[in-house]
Formats: C-alpha cells, sequence, structure tokens
C-alpha cells in the first residue's frame, strides 16, 4: 500500500503530469479527475506507514461544491467486515473549528445589539474578571477571540456542571493569567477564552449553549449535530464517528503496528451523558464551545457557502456582509521580531476574530498548500487524534474542509515539510485543492 501510495503523490504532488487532476471541474475528464482524486486520497489514508482511521472532505470552487468523498471508518471492531464505513452523514467532533463556529453565533448576537466586542466581559458574567497583575486592564471579547486576554489553558479549560466559573477563577491562581502582558498586548492560544464566551453567550440570552447554538447557526441551515450528543436522535449517534489513535489511554505510548484504541465518541461502549441540575449562564465549558461540535462535512459546506455567499442562506440572512468583514478583518498579526505572541513554530502568525489568517508565504509556516497561493482564513483543529481544517478564500470563493478522524503514528514523528501542520494534513489539503479547486486551462 505505501508503494502505491508514493506513486500516486509522485504524480500528483511530485511530478510532472497530473492531467486528469488538473482538468477543471466539469469538464469531460471530471470522471477521471474524480477517481484520480479518491484513489490518491484513499492512498493517504490506507499509507501503511501513517494510517488515517478515516477521512471526510470537501471542496468548494467558485461558491459551488466541486468535489465531496469519504474513507475509512466511522467506528472499527476487530473483525473488519463488521466495521462501520463513514458516510457522507457521519458526524464528527471537530476539535477546534468548533470556536469558530461559536464566534459564528456571537456574531449574530453583536448585530443584535446583544454584546459588545469592547464591553467588559464581567458585566456580562456578573461577577469581575480581571487580570490580577493588571486588574485596571478589562476582559473583552475582542481580546477573548483575537486570543489575546492574557488568559491562559494551565489551570485548565473545562470543569463539570457542578463548578461554576465565577467560583473556578475565585480558586484559580496564577496558573490562569498571563504574568507579563496585559490584556489585548500578547497574543497566545487559549482555549479558555471559549469557556468564557459560551458562557457569556448564555448569560445574555438565558439559553443553554447547545440549545442556543442550536437556534443560531444549525437550525437554519438545517444542520444536524450540535455541541450536546445527549440530545441527538439515535441515529445521529449511531453516525457519529469514534475518535482514534494508535495509542493506548493511560500510558499514551504510540503502538503504531497496534490496533485502533477509541479516544472519544466510542458511543457504542459510553452512550453520551446528559446533564443533571446545569445552571444557564453558570459554566458553559460542559458543553465545549471550544471544541465540542458534533458537525458532518456537508453541514460545514452549507457554513462554508453562507459565508461566501454574504452570509445568505436561501431565503434567509444569518449574518449581513458588514458582520463578516468585522470578524474576517484582522485583529493581531505578529511582529517582524516575534515580540507580541508565540507563534507555535510559525502556525499562529496572524488572527481575526475567531479566525486564523493564512498567508501562502513560502516558509513562514502557515501555509496550506504546497506552492500554491491559497490565501485563506478559518481554523484548524487536533483533539483525541483527529484532525481538522476549515478553511475558505473570499477573493475566489472556494474552500476546503478536511476531517480526519485518527491518526495512527505520533504526529510529532511525521511533521510537515512545508508548514507547522502535520504531513498528513498537508498531504490532504494540497491533493484536495489540486483536485478540486485549482484551475488549469
Amino acid at each position: 500500500m505505501h508503494n502505491k501510495m508514493t506513486g500516486l503523490l509522485g504524480l500528483l504532488l511530485l511530478g510532472t503530469t497530473w492531467s486528469a487532476l488538473a482538468a477543471p471541474p466539469g469538464s469531460g475528464s471530471g470522471s477521471d479527475q474524480q477517481r484520480a482524486l479518491d484513489a490518491t486520497l484513499a492512498a493517504i489514508v490506507d499509507d501503511a506507514a501513517h494510517p488515517l482511521a478515516s477521512l471526510s472532505v470537501l471542496a468548494i470552487r467558485q461558491g459551488k461544491v466541486s468535489y465531496q468523498q469519504q474513507f475509512g471508518y466511522r467506528h472499527i471492531v476487530a473483525t473488519p467486515a463488521d466495521s462501520l464505513p463513514v458516510t457522507p452523514a457521519t458526524l464528527f467532533r471537530i476539535a477546534s473549528v468548533s470556536k469558530m463556529m461559536t464566534t459564528l453565533g456571537l456574531m449574530r448576537l453583536v448585530e443584535q445589539g446583544k454584546l459588545s466586542l469592547d464591553q467588559d466581559v464581567g458585566i456580562y458574567l456578573g461577577f469581575s474578571l480581571r487580570n490580577p497583575h493588571f486588574p485596571q486592564q478589562p476582559l473583552t471579547l475582542r481580546s477573548l477571540l483575537s486570543h489575546t486576554s492574557s488568559l491562559r489553558d494551565a489551570g485548565g479549560y473545562a470543569w463539570g456542571p457542578e463548578r461554576s466559573l465565577r467560583d473556578v477563577f475565585t480558586a484559580g491562581g496564577d496558573s490562569m493569567w498571563d504574568r507579563a502582558a496585559a490584556p489585548g498586548r500578547y497574543f497566545t492560544y487559549s482555549n479558555l477564552n471559549w469557556g468564557v464566551i459560551g458562557t457569556v453567550m448564555e448569560k445574555v440570552t438565558g439559553e443553554r449553549f447547545d440549545l442556543l447554538m442550536r437556534r443560531l447557526l444549525l437550525d437554519p441551515l438545517d444542520v444536524r449535530g450540535g455541541y450536546n450528543p445527549a440530545t441527538f436522535s439515535p441515529e445521529e449517534v449511531a453516525n457519529t464517528a469514534t475518535l482514534y489513535r494508535k495509542r493506548t489511554l493511560e500510558t499514551e505510548i504510540w503502538q503504531p503496528h497496534g490496533p485502533w484504541i477509541a479516544q472519544a465518541d466510542d458511543f457504542d461502549q459510553r452512550p453520551p451523558a446528559g446533564l443533571a441540575n446545569y445552571v444557564t449562564g453558570s459554566n458553559a465549558t460542559v458543553f465545549s464551545p471550544t471544541g465540542g461540535l458534533r458537525i458532518s462535512t456537508a453541514g460545514l459546506g452549507k457554513v462554508m457557502q453562507m459565508l461566501l455567499d454574504g452570509g445568505r442562506y436561501q431565503d434567509q440572512q444569518l449574518l449581513q456582509p458588514a458582520s463578516i468583514a468585522l470578524m474576517f478583518g484582522r485583529q493581531w498579526q505578529l511582529a517582524p521580531d516575534a515580540s507580541n505572541g508565540n507563534s507555535e513554530r510559525g502556525l499562529y502568525r496572524a488572527w481575526g476574530l475567531g479566525n486564523q489568517q493564512f498567508d501562502a508565504v513560502a516558509g513562514q509556516g502557515n501555509g496550506l498548500v504546497e506552492g500554491a497561493s491559497f490565501h485563506a482564513v478559518g481554523h484548524l483543529g487536533d483533539a483525541y487524534g483527529l484532525v481538522s481544517a476549515f478553511v475558505l478564500d473570499f477573493k475566489n470563493r472556494n474552500g476546503m474542509v478536511m476531517l480526519a478522524g485518527g491518526t495512527g503514528n505520533d504526529p510529532e514523528r511525521y511533521p510537515g515539510t512545508y508548514s507547522a501542520m502535520g504531513r498528513s494534513e498537508e498531504l490532504i489539503l494540497t491533493t484536495l485543492y489540486r483536485g478540486a479547486i485549482d484551475k488549469h486551462e
């Protein structure tokens, strides 16, 4: 299988010609193009040295879906014939791409005048939330959304329904705060920001976060899934992908030649549990606004098309174009001397409101596609073996969605060659872009 993959990728990524893959979608060789693209992506998934448990991808070219395909299994058992394949309706826990979806809901509340990006969030929360080292400087939604809030993840970023954020921060301590940089001054990626954001959204609406996000984003787009699998239908639960690694849970030892080991959403063994006695507005981290959305690639494709269509879906205007422009406007950019942020090996170089800005500049670390000027905005995700991407180019109305549901070996031992992503993500995104978006006429 590895030899097959090398040959296909040699043709697609390194070779001198790949005419079937270069044909524009809709041309006479489109079926050949799709077969070649299918085969190349399947080879990436099945690479014996770096296998993936599952993969679901979607590409949008000039505002329309140009390719959608699934590979691998959403649920793996000892008898291969009994494993369940990924389908177009399969829901994945999309990790940090959830942050961007949460932000879309938040922007609707900003449009409605229920929230201000520059208000002290303590006003919304009902308790003071200030960095004790800079007590005169308020935290705002703008600083939370751009990862410049000075909150840090070292003290944790998720708690059970028995805890309130008020109590968490009261008992917190220095591990939750940057000691050197005031809010608004320094970029450090922080999951905790979105737990605060989700709780703010609950406080101003009086609605539980998962139900609120259904109302604001998922239901208007007729998209299944959500942030609380306990509310899913039996069909949705059965079609939620288990996330895998070939790594033990307790000892966290990688076993590349061993079995796939469930890391999250193994609902066949552990059905989703409901929440008892949750108080709306107390602690939205229980729904993981930072990483807990389960959604299909087709669902994410609808979100992407809505954004590319200026916030409109069918006869509904979910977001005004001005709100989209604000959300994707650049809020923070890494200084030339990197003195204003932690870029994590160059991956984070610019940020909007809840979205990353990817500049296609060789050697910077945040390029998405090898050898292509795919300037994009969006978000990446990485948790429990899943790696994900939701990236779009507003100017050319192109975009890609990638959900890979399990990595088979230590990603640190398979790094990217042109970016700070892993090599599997690089191969998938470059293959998808060249085969379903790039135009060679």
